[in-house]
């Protein structure tokens, strides 16, 4: 007799995005054609703009899908944890209760990136062991994927957060890219021993402490390394992180117009254009990052994704689909072995039961 599927419940904030209630609904649809049959979703909003959307698409009406109404919305310009107390009836803080409450495993969001992380840490709270929450990013490398941490969620990093980044993000990559060892790399100026600032060097000592059976360290990268597929997992604190993310993405942008611009100056190229389109088009494939869609906050007690605001329909499928991916993975069991075993040996005097 076999053994009956878990449920899995995921809250979705519908209103938060850049492209309103209608391109989440249809995002959903994609996922649900993937998603364990017992998967539950939670579509949080206001009632009166997704049910139209929702009733209308037959995959929705087959699947278990559920309206809560939340009458308010988070912009996107509005200061965190502001946001958050003052609009307790929005999508983003309802979704937040449901996950709070253990009515959902998980929350996906396209919603203001502060607000969400300032709600999950605040409301959620890290796991036991945990000090601060990273936010990880999926990047196309040369080869393969490789995921990098932390992209903004804590720009004030200790050594010893560096150091559960690096645990997070192994777990992560485990996970959502497949590995059985990700090797990790930490993001510095030179590879030479001595090279770096303070933060450099005590996290490169902490790291080297836990290599072996908690976390495959290779190291210290430098930037030209980051997409060489060196390593799968490149750690760095908040502050840099979100650097690298905003240049990588506004420079993705620039060559791209940059490519267009060429390509349509005169009949020749566009012709050349034309014949190319097989190739462009497997360009595309290769960097395209919408399989993934969104980025985890990990570290909290439960999963929260957060998707970029103009998230398409595609990028929004993908994110939903790694939602679910680690909640059947129990990536949080694993999470805390391998954080316990490695606050032991970075410090062994830190009280898990604390969280923060």
């Amino acid at each position: 007799m076999s053994t009956p599927e878990a449920r899995i419940t995921l809250a979705i904030d519908a209103m938060g995005g850049d492209q309103g209630p209608e391109e989440i609904p249809e995002g959903l649809a994609l996922a649900v054609e993937e998603a364990p049959r017992s998967a539950r979703f939670v579509v949080v909003g206001r009632e009166e703009e997704l049910l139209p959307n929702i009733e209308r698409n037959p995959l929705l009406c087959a699947a278990n899908v559920e309206v809560l109404h939340a009458s308010e919305v988070i912009g996107m310009s509005e200061k965190p944890i502001a946001g958050i107390k003052k609009k307790k009836d929005s999508s983003m803080a309802r979704a937040l209760e449901l996950v709070k409450e253990n009515e959902a495993d998980a929350l996906f969001s396209c919603g203001n990136t502060g607000c969400l992380m300032a709600g999950g840490a605040i409301r959620l709270r890290t796991l036991d062991g945990v000090e601060r929450p990273a936010l990880c990013t999926i990047w196309p490398g040369r080869e393969r994927y490789f995921t990098l941490l932390d992209a903004g969620a804590n720009p004030h990093s200790k050594p010893f957060h560096v150091a559960q980044n690096a645990i997070l993000g192994s777990n992560y990559a485990r996970v959502a890219l497949g590995l059985v060892r990700p090797r990790v790399g930490l993001l510095t100026i030179g590879t030479e021993e001595g090279k770096g600032n303070e933060l450099i060097h005590e996290s490169h000592q902490l790291l080297k402490s836990i290599h072996g059976s908690i976390l495959n360290y290779a190291g210290l990268i430098e930037g030209f390394q980051i997409f060489e597929n060196v390593v799968d997992v490149v750690v760095c604190d908040g502050f840099v992180g979100n650097i690298v993310l905003k240049a990588c993405e506004s420079l993705s942008k620039l060559i791209g117009s940059f490519l267009d611009e060429e390509l349509r100056r005169n009949a020749l190229r566009k012709t050349g254009a034309l014949l190319s389109k097989g190739a462009f088009r497997s360009l595309k494939q290769r960097i395209n990052p919408e399989q993934f869609g969104g980025a985890p906050l990990l570290g909290l007690r439960k999963h929260v994704i957060k998707a970029h605001g103009s998230s398409n329909r595609n990028h929004v499928c993908g994110a939903i689909k790694i939602a679910l991916n680690l909640v059947q993975c129990d990536m949080i069991g694993q999470v805390l072995a391998d954080i316990s075993a490695a606050n032991e040996i970075l410090r062994p005097d830190f009280d898990e039961s604390s969280g923060d």
